[in-house]
C-alpha cells in the first residue's frame, strides 16, 4: 500500500468515525441502525490505532542520532 493509499484510508477511517459518533450522539438513528453503526466504529476506532501505531513505530525507527547514525528512539509529541 502507498503513503497515499494509506493516507486516505486513514483519513477516510477517521472521517467515517466522526460521522458515526455524531450520528450516535445525535440519537435519531434505530436502535438496530446504533448498534450495527457501533460495531462498524469500534472495527475503524481499531483501524485507525493500529495506522498510528505503525507510523509511531516507523518515526521511532528512522529517528538519527548525532553521528548519523538510525537508532530506534521514543517519538516525543
Amino acid at each position: 500500500m502507498s503513503k497515499k493509499e494509506t493516507k486516505n484510508t486513514f483519513e477516510h477511517s477517521l472521517n467515517r468515525l466522526e460521522k458515526i459518533v455524531t450520528s450516535l450522539e445525535e440519537g435519531e438513528v434505530s436502535l438496530e441502525e446504533s448498534l450495527k453503526m457501533y460495531e462498524e466504529g469500534i472495527q475503524l476506532s481499531k483501524e485507525c490505532i493500529e495506522t498510528l501505531n505503525k507510523a509511531e513505530l516507523k518515526i521511532k525507527q528512522l529517528t538519527k542520532d548525532l553521528n548519523g547514525k538510525l537508532q530506534l528512539t521514543d517519538f516525543e509529541e
